[in-house]
Formats: structure tokens, C-alpha cells, sequence
């Protein structure tokens, strides 16, 4: 995941720690002194050394490039907890000598980039600006590993399953519903159920949303008469079909913030029975690590702009 410019780390641990967690993000030798900016010879002369000195390979050296050993697993984890912890107390040596630097990893959705990320960094921006923060986009599956495997501080998805390693810090419960154009019969309903749909090309979410095995087991509870014409793999391509009259998307409201104030679009709420659908996004980080300053002052603002989310049903 690209990141921009930031404060360099505390660099109070062997070097071997710091050369083998670059290995092990970039799965090269290479790959991993490119972005260390050192000689290729050296990343792998302190991997060596770490594999002598533990007694065991914790790499598999393949065609493609490297993976991690069983071994390597087990060090990964160690070396992961560690410099998460350096870049803490760096962050808190920071705030003692009344500097506010840090950076931050988040992993998230394209939907989320829309409106509730940028606001988000925005609020960072203007009360803490020393602050950068990386954004990667991940399918909703991804998300949890990313953040267990030490590769981002913060992940915020929909419909995560509980894990024991993470820890939620954040959570609104939003209205599923049926995207239409201001002229649709749906558009004027408070509310809908699936079979409403009955008729009309239905555009689902395609297996990256967590949000399409929602709106599968409804399809599969009432499937008469529903026809399913495309499935679409991001927010942007759902709304482009809607707005070309291809059909009915089903999602929530985030990622549609601008055509919904614009009027381009409605969003009609849907229900099983007479209880509303909805789906939980939540914002997560490691449950066994401490977070960095930077990491929760982001945090913080990504909490208050969720929580204002909260709809319908939520």
C-alpha cells in the first residue's frame, strides 16, 4: 500500500527487524531495498543472519518470490507487535515534546472514500496537520486480515465477522436499500420489500460488498419474479447502471451522498417484514496492539463522522 511522506520511525531495534518486515509486505529482496532505499545485498545478508541466529529458514524461496514459513509466521507476528510498539512510544515522545507528527494506515472500502473518509481527514487536517495518512481500498473480506497481519493501524468495513484479535472502536447501523431514479415507481415509498422489486433488472453488489450476502438470502426468501441483470464490483459502476436506467441497485447510502442531495438518485429504505434492513459498519483496529497517537487521533474523527450515519432503522 503507497503511503506518503512521513516522520522517519524510532529506530531503536536491529536493523534485521525492520529489513524483514519489508520482506515480508513486499515478498521480494528486491522489491523490499527499493523501498528501504539500501542494497538488495544487504536486506538479504540481514535475513540470513536472523536465520542463523533462530536456527530456522523463515522464508520459502520460490519462483514468484518469497513467503513466509511456519517459522516466519511466528516471527512475523513477534516482529509485527514491535515495531508497532516503537512507532507508539515514538508518537508519544512526540506529543511529550509538544509535536503533533504521525502517520496512519487505513484499509476501507470505495464507497467509504466518497464522503466519510475525506470528511474525516478533513476534521484531522485542521486540528492536527502534522498527521499523513494512508489510504488503501480492500474488499470487505480483506480488511480484517490487513489489520491482524500489522499492514494497517484502522479498517473500516461493513458486516465484519467478530474476531477475537479485533477490537471495534466505531459502529452506525445503516439502512439497506434499493437505489432507483427520482422517476421509478419505488421512489416515492418510505419503505419496500424485495418483492416490490418483482419485474425490474436488479444490479446486486458482487462478492467483494459484504453487503451482497444480505441481499442474496432476501432474493433467495422471495426470488419470484426477481431478475437479477447485473452485478457490479464497485459503488461508482452500481450508481452508473442505476443512472443510465439499466436497473435497481441495492446498497446503502454511503458512496451516493452526492447524487442523493442532487436529487439524481433516491434511496428507498427496505424491510423484512415490518423490520428495517440494515448493515453495520464498523471501524476496527488490532485488539492485541496498542494504537499510535497518529492511529487514534484518526480514529477519533472517523468515530464522530460515523456516528453520524446513523438513519432509518439504525
Amino acid at each position: 500500500m503507497a503511503s506518503p511522506a512521513h516522520p522517519r520511525p524510532l529506530r531503536v531495534h536491529a536493523p534485521g527487524i525492520h529489513y524483514f518486515d519489508a520482506v515480508r509486505r513486499a515478498g521480494s529482496i528486491r522489491e523490499a531495498a527499493r523501498r528501504l532505499n539500501v542494497a538488495s545485498s544487504a536486506v538479504n545478508r540481514q535475513v540470513l543472519k536472523m536465520e542463523a541466529e533462530l536456527g530456522t529458514r523463515l522464508f520459502d524461496r520460490l519462483p514468484d518470490g518469497l513467503r513466509l514459513t511456519a517459522a516466519g509466521e511466528i516471527m512475523a507476528r513477534h516482529v509485527t507487535t514491535v515495531l508497532r510498539d516503537a512507532e507508539r512510544a515514538r508518537s508519544e515522545l512526540d506529543a511529550l515534546a509538544g509535536l503533533r507528527t504521525g502517520h496512519v494506515d487505513l484499509v476501507t472500502l470505495e464507497g467509504l472514500c466518497h464522503r466519510v473518509v475525506p470528511e474525516a481527514a478533513a476534521a484531522l487536517q485542521a486540528r492536527q496537520p502534522g498527521i499523513t495518512v494512508g489510504t488503501g481500498i480492500l474488499g470487505s473480506a480483506e480488511i480484517p486480515s490487513a489489520i491482524l497481519s500489522g499492514d494497517a493501524h484502522l479498517g473500516l468495513a461493513f458486516e465484519v465477522r467478530r474476531h477475537p484479535a479485533l477490537r471495534q472502536l466505531a459502529a452506525a447501523r445503516l439502512p439497506l436499500g434499493a437505489v432507483v431514479p427520482p422517476g421509478s415507481p419505488l421512489a416515492g415509498r418510505e419503505s419496500i420489500g424485495i418483492a416490490d422489486c418483482a419485474g425490474m433488472p436488479l444490479i446486486l453488489p458482487h462478492a467483494n460488498f459484504a453487503n451482497r450476502d444480505q441481499v442474496e438470502t432476501l432474493l433467495q426468501r422471495r426470488g419470484e419474479g426477481l431478475r437479477v441483470q447485473y452485478e457490479a464490483g464497485s459503488v461508482e459502476l452500481m450508481k452508473r447502471m442505476v443512472l443510465l436506467g439499466l436497473g435497481t441497485a441495492f446498497m446503502t447510502r454511503a458512496g451516493l451522498e452526492a447524487e442523493l442531495e442532487a436529487g439524481r438518485l433516491v434511496h428507498v429504505p427496505l424491510r423484512q417484514g415490518r423490520a428495517a434492513v440494515v448493515s453495520e459498519l464498523g471501524l476496527y483496529a488490532h485488539a492485541e496492539v496498542a494504537l499510535p497517537a497518529a492511529a487514534a487521533a484518526f480514529a477519533g474523527h472517523l468515530a464522530e463522522t460515523i456516528g453520524r450515519l446513523h438513519g432509518p432503522g439504525g
